[in-house]
């Protein structure tokens, strides 16, 4: 069921009020620190068809999405097929083997940004494998790192997470693993100093780039959500996850 746009909602404002404060924080990073300029994901998760239209018509190009079912009515949708015809989904939530096909056979999926094991990664692979697909390029990946400990997070542990790049990248020849992500521990007070989550994630993209003699911009890392992105930006982040912040945007009211 397609939910209704609240009118007090100002979809692109969010947008652009996000992308200005990325580009701030970008600049805020210390200029010995080497990566990407990052990118927003839109977290478009529970939220309409309409909203998605919106932040696609003022250039938004990547989305993400926690549900495979959500994933799959809003990326099959005939308004998103044919008024966003280079929209990037990413899958940020937890994915289970049994839904990998349902997943890879989904137009315009960009990037599964939760691998953990090599049992998914193996299941990926030999599945993207067998699929055809116009033009098809390696699927891309990112491995998902439980840097806070959390037993209720999913990811691989820190000191794990290089073997399972290197799994990937030396036998998987279906997939191209891009970098790193992590959802980390909420409310972090930055009172009391960096977010260990942050400096976690950083250690294991600068392990990965020393074990593979890599560029640090060649690695993606994605971090940082509605609340801390900034922050991440300045530790390093080239990939944000921002969804509140953008569709829960309220409009100016009239006086």
């Amino acid at each position: 069921m397609i939910k209704r746009v609240m009118s007090d909602i100002d979809v692109k404002a969010g947008l652009q009020q996000i992308l200005k404060r990325i580009d701030a924080a970008y600049e805020q990073r210390p200029k010995d620190l080497e990566g990407g300029k990052p990118f927003l994901v839109a977290v478009s998760k529970t939220k309409p068809i309409e909203m998605i239209i919106d932040a696609y018509s003022v250039g938004q190009r990547h989305f993400g999405e926690n549900y495979v079912q959500e994933l799959v009515d809003k990326s099959q949708h005939p308004d998103i097929l044919q008024k966003c015809p280079d929209i990037k989904w990413h899958f940020i939530g937890h994915l289970q083997n049994n839904k990998v096909n349902k997943i890879l056979k989904l137009p315009n999926i960009h990037l599964i940004q939760t691998v953990d094991t090599e049992k998914l990664a193996d299941n990926l692979n030999n599945s993207w494998r067998k699929l055809e697909i116009d033009n098809k390029q390696p699927l891309r990946v990112l491995i998902q790192i439980n840097t806070s400990g959390e037993d209720a997070k999913n990811g691989i542990e820190p000191n794990e997470a290089p073997r399972l790049y290197k799994h990937i990248k030396e036998n998987l020849t279906n997939l191209q693993v891009d970098g790193v992500m992590t959802i980390g521990a909420f409310g972090h007070d930055y009172t009391k100093g960096p977010n260990p989550d942050f400096v976690c994630l950083m250690q294991v993209h600068r392990q990965i780039c020393e074990d593979y003699h890599l560029k640090p911009e060649e690695v993606q890392v994605s971090m940082g959500m509605s609340d801390d992105f900034e922050k991440a930006i300045e530790m390093g982040s080239t990939i944000v996850r921002v969804g509140s912040s953008i569709f829960g945007h309220r409009a100016k009211q009239s006086i």
